[in-house]
């Protein structure tokens, strides 16, 4: 690390190297314009770093730089020797250790390294003086807390603490105050709103020379001030400039059943997503507890989440070997939840129904041995219900389902069907003009058969082979039940629904309704 290093651009193909002898604003960007009579064009703000006598060098094709593009910034002038600037997009940032110095850094991969530039070293106090402190023109010691901009007590809850920022920033717009506080009060927000981060935000205020961590792990546009290494392998940042993470704006359903409820915040983390939200008491307002986490699986609603989010990551140990884990997360004052009209009827009928499974276990264990061993008929099964002194009202289907079967093939199903059997962890449908055996879950398969002409003969043909023997047909087993083939059940129930109007021959609506999109309730 030293003046010594530099970026050794004659080592490097496809490297520009120039000097500017002029910058131009042009409205939104600035020119510079080089000695050789070329020109590229940067954001206002990196042209802020840029004096004439300045040497850019950065990757060949670019005629202008937007967020992310490398770039670096070599000062010429004596008095500014000390600093070089560099633009990077970033990756995985590390979490803070101790260098060769015994100073607390962060290290910052750079994924697509253009400048021969693969880590970006940021001190604990760099990444102290961004992103946990309101006034960044300010010191450390002149700041006030994240708690003073909110207007809270350090000991306050999540769900108060979003009831603050939500009050403060209607205070702001009221009072129209400059766009710098109301970025301010979100970065307050937004760290105190993730609990590891609270955590290291309260050891800052204890000790500002504590362990600090880069928000969300990284991922993003960086610019920062410092120098480079020997080698020019590594940057070694004094000051970060600007951070700008990766945003994406979604909005989706997710079912109820998929969050896990813990005492202060709850969590939905979905893996083929790969995203995760956090709430709290006022942003999923509930009035949960983790008590739910024991009967959620029998909840079928789903919640309309709305949220701006950024990538994360993190290494995980898998088969002995470290693994980066990528993952968006929403973030906190980017959140909007849309609950259904009948939530709390679902939710009531949710805990009624789990404690009938604990107060009729034994009958429904009985129950459930009937079924596995052949299918059984609705009807019979209320029966038995009726014989073991299960309440009328109870739902037979909820006998075998299961925490991760949709909703939404068992509704469409449901409706279509005249008699409805169980069997095992299936249903099986005898619908007009054709019979369906379905695995409600994601992953799975509808199978359709031809309309038998003895029922009883199908459930017996049917109750003693495999779904492998069907689609194989082997003894012919596919030819006696019928088989007409499979719907897999993809990303989109309503293609699932299209194609199964199509195979029993009813009106197809291009594009479906709303009614395709998600159920509300699971059963029919």
């Amino acid at each position: 690390m030293g003046a010594a290093g530099s970026v050794k651009a004659h080592a490097l193909p496809n490297l520009c190297q120039r000097k500017v002898v002029k910058t131009n604003p042009t409205g939104a960007k600035t020119q510079c314009l080089f000695a050789d009579g070329n020109a590229i064009l940067v954001s206002n703000f990196v042209a802020s770093f840029i004096r004439a006598g300045d040497e850019l060098l950065f990757p060949l094709g670019h005629e202008a730089t937007v967020a992310g593009t490398q770039i670096y910034i070599r000062k010429t002038h004596p008095e500014e020797r000390r600093w070089d600037v560099f633009q990077a997009e970033i990756g995985y940032a590390t979490q803070p250790r101790e260098d060769k110095r015994n100073n607390l850094v962060v290290s910052a991969e750079v994924p697509d390294s253009r400048l021969g530039i693969s880590a970006i070293n940021l001190p604990c106090e760099a990444l102290r003086d961004y992103f946990y402190v309101g006034n960044r023109r300010r010191g450390w010691h002149r700041q006030s807390s994240f708690y003073e901009l909110l207007r809270v007590n350090p000991k306050v809850s999540p769900a108060e603490l979003r009831l603050a920022f939500k009050l403060r920033t209607l205070e702001l717009g009221t009072a129209r105050a400059p766009a710098g506080d109301l970025r301010a009060l979100n970065r307050a927000f937004n760290i105190l709103a993730r609990p590891e981060l609270r955590a290291c935000y309260d050891a800052l205020l204890n000790d500002p020379t504590s362990p600090t961590l880069f928000p969300y792990g990284g991922f993003g546009s960086l610019l920062v001030a410092g120098d480079i290494s020997r080698d020019g392998s590594t940057f070694y940042a004094s000051r970060i400039l600007s951070f700008l993470p990766e945003q994406k704006f979604k909005h989706f359903r997710a079912p109820l059943r998929k969050v896990a409820f813990n005492a202060d915040q709850a969590v939905l983390r979905d893996s083929r997503r790969k995203l995760e939200v956090f709430f709290d008491q006022t942003s999923l307002p509930l009035l949960w507890d983790s008590s739910w986490n024991r009967w959620k699986h029998l909840l079928g609603i789903k919640i309309g989440i709305k949220a701006t989010f950024i990538q994360s990551g993190k290494y995980q140990q898998r088969a002995g070997a470290w693994h980066l884990a990528q993952w968006e997360t929403a973030l906190p004052s980017r959140i909007e939840v849309a609950l259904p009209s009948n939530i709390a009827e679902q939710i009531a009928e949710a805990r009624m129904t789990h404690h009938r499974f604990g107060e009729f276990s034994e009958a429904l264990d009985l129950i459930r041995m009937r079924i596995e061993s052949a299918p059984v008929e609705r009807a019979d099964l209320q029966k038995l219900c009726a014989e073991f002194g299960i309440p009328a009202d109870f739902d037979i289907s909820l006998i075998t389902w299961k925490p991760d079967y949709d909703a939404f093939y068992y509704k469409q199903l449901s409706k279509r069907a005249r008699r409805l059997y169980l069997f095992q962890s299936e249903y099986i449908f005898d619908l007009e003009r054709a019979v369906i055996a379905e695995t409600p879950q994601l992953g799975h398969a509808t199978y359709l058969f031809s309309k038998p002409v003895n029922m009883t003969e199908f459930l017996t043909i049917y109750g003693r082979v495999a779904r492998e023997d069907i689609r194989h047909n082997r003894g012919n087993v596919a030819e006696r039940l019928g088989f007409l083939g499979r719907l897999i059940h993809g990303l989109s129930p309503q293609g699932w629904l299209r194609e199964l109007k199509v195979r029993l021959g009813e009106t197809v609506d291009y594009p479906l309704g709303d009614d395709c999109g998600a159920v509300s309730a699971r059963t029919a």
